[in-house]
């Protein structure tokens, strides 16, 4: 196979970061499977970005991390040694985890976090997925620095269902703050505030040359004259969805989070944070350098954000040098940051490459509302948020707290008591006006709990995943853990169960890791609780995960040990 690319020419700094020992072994039973073997070693780094020298957190002295790059079939086998001043956990965004829970990442919920000079191996195979995905912490806002593309090539003799692309590239959108991340957070912590906004977004680690003492590393991304690239672009912003677009080249869309798609072609796509989409692109135009851009889409007004705009560079190989032959290059046209039309247009474009097998007959029918709320501030202090409360935020009035002494999934395989509760409610507790201009104050407040909704193995499971005004509305990218879903439907206002079921599309639904409920709206996903084990549930929005925007869902374990959740590792970290 043709050498891959790879993101780590385009940056390599670090800090006390981690040291990863990455063996990439082919599964026993897929013969045609390639064997892969990585090792990640951590360096010692300073990062110059906006005028400022940072030291960050990162894994083996690389700025997006290292690409990991398999084929369908394979099997990971994954060091993670930890030498930072963090406690730490990595999460393989996207990857199934048949079986496989203990590798799946989220702290305190599949295991405890890697301590400093603490070291865990994760072990899983990659099934029945291709595309692309990626990797990235889940502990905190170290995923702020901590994280990598995760590509994932078909099969030894098959290919794409697509023209075989020239070249490839992956195009990683970042968010940066001029400041400890983890500082950020943990001030708007103690404060009950919003955080601070980040300074600048960047595509793969370098900002571009719209900001100051930028322009030197912003990142090329070489074409020839005719020939069709396949660019993957994944959203690993902390708390930003982001338009995306490429200076008069029209992007064909082929895939989204390790699924193929039908074909269609765009000028801009959006993505969440947590979301991948890969597109084609054909280089048709004059040899010159053309601006790949990306901004924020922002619905939750009038909240601040961050309103800057990254930039890497197309450049043909057969354009004159710019040293010799300055060049400004062309812009693309991005939609406005509240251009709602704009992302509803690309969300409700996407379809499976054919049609798939939709569950018809629902087992268990859940109603999720997502969105904002605001505790009180303790007794004698005035908070941060408005109205001098806390910021919050709940599913279903729940605001998902994590536990601290175990995690999640080990209380339950070893049968411990008092650490969560699986009484998750099916439906909002109290039912309203959930897009309603003047919600009563009185649903503001949700109620703090570490509560788990329990599924039979093998159940049809459909949510209608409904946004709320509370606080203020906003886009919320929700994503499930060890499993992927279909999107068969999303809309404006309150879900009408009515009404709305018309819009079902049960023929070629994407099928995604990650669904963007829409701002003042809803979306309805469906899956087979078919992978046994506790799975995170939550905003890939990280401030709002932060303030509860979580769930989890425990699946029991089917009949025999191939439905069965595998023991755990023994070198599973402990709390």
């Amino acid at each position: 196979m043709e050498a891959y690319s790879s993101i780590n020419s385009w940056g390599s700094w670090a800090l006390l970061g981690l040291y990863l020992l990455f063996t990439l072994s082919a599964s026993s039973f897929v013969v045609e499977a390639e064997d892969h073997y990585h090792d990640f070693v951590i360096q010692a780094k300073p990062v110059k970005r906006l005028c400022k020298t940072h030291n960050i957190i990162t894994v083996n002295g690389q700025f997006p991390g290292p690409t990991l790059e398999a084929r369908n079939g394979d099997t990971l086998v994954i060091n993670v040694v930890n030498r930072a001043n963090y406690n730490i956990t990595i999460h393989w965004h996207g990857i199934r985890q048949m079986r496989t829970a203990w590798a799946d990442g989220p702290e305190f919920v599949t295991q405890c976090p890697i301590r400093p000079g603490g070291s865990y191996t994760y072990r899983f195979t990659v099934e029945g997925q291709e595309g692309t995905l990626w990797w990235h912490a889940h502990s905190s806002w170290l995923r702020a620095t901590v994280y990598g593309a995760l590509i994932i090539y078909p099969k030894q003799n098959t290919s794409y269902p697509f023209t075989q692309p020239k070249r490839e590239a992956p195009i990683i959108l970042g968010e940066w703050w001029d400041a400890n991340p983890i500082d950020v957070v943990n001030e708007a912590t103690r404060t009950g505030a919003a955080p601070n906004i980040s300074d600048a977004y960047t595509i793969n680690g370098q900002p571009g040359d719209l900001y100051n003492c930028s322009s030197s590393e912003t990142v090329i991304i070489p074409v020839d004259s005719g020939e069709t690239n396949l660019i993957r672009v994944i959203n690993a912003a902390l708390n930003n969805e982001l338009f995306f677009s490429i200076a008069g080249h029209p992007m064909t869309v082929v895939g989204a989070d390790a699924a193929y798609l039908k074909p269609f072609t765009t000028s801009v796509i959006m993505l969440g944070p947590g979301q991948t989409t890969d597109v084609l692109i054909t280089a048709n135009q004059p040899p010159g350098r053309y601006y790949i851009a990306s901004r924020a889409y922002f619905s939750a007004q009038p909240a601040p954000f961050d309103n800057t705009t990254t930039t890497a560079i197309l450049e043909y190989k057969s354009a004159p040098c710019p040293a010799k032959k300055p060049t400004t290059p062309t812009f693309p046209s991005l939609p406005a940051f509240n251009d709602t039309g704009a992302a509803t247009a690309f969300t409700t474009s996407l379809r499976s490459l054919s049609a798939v097998d939709i569950p018809k007959n629902i087992d268990v029918d859940l109603f999720f509302t997502v969105g904002l709320g605001l505790f009180d501030c303790p007794s004698g202090q005035t908070c941060g948020g408005p109205n001098g409360k806390r910021f919050t935020a709940s599913m279903n009035n729940i605001s998902f707290v994590l536990p601290r002494n175990y995690s999640i999934l080990q209380a339950h395989h070893h049968g411990v008591n008092s650490v969560f509760t699986t009484d998750f409610p099916a439906a909002p507790p109290v039912q309203f006006d959930y897009t309603a201009n003047n919600v009563s104050q009185a649903l503001w407040q949700p109620v703090p709990g570490t509560k788990l909704f329990k599924l039979k193995y093998g159940s049809a499971v459909q949510i209608v995943l409904q946004d709320t005004s509370i606080v203020t509305p906003e886009n919320h990218p929700i994503h499930i853990h060890g499993y992927d879903f279909y999107i068969i439907a999303e809309g404006s206002g309150n879900f009408n169960r009515q009404r709305d079921t018309a819009k079902f599309n049960l023929v070629d639904p994407p099928m995604r890791n990650t669904v963007a409920v829409p701002v003042n709206g809803w979306a309805v996903i469906r899956f087979i609780a078919d992978n046994p084990g506790i799975w995170l549930m939550h905003c890939h929005l990280d401030v709002h995960i932060t303030w509860g925007l979580a769930m989890a869902f425990l699946v029991e374990n089917g009949v025999g040990e191939l439905q069965a959740l595998e023991p755990p590792p023994e070198d599973l970290p402990l709390c």
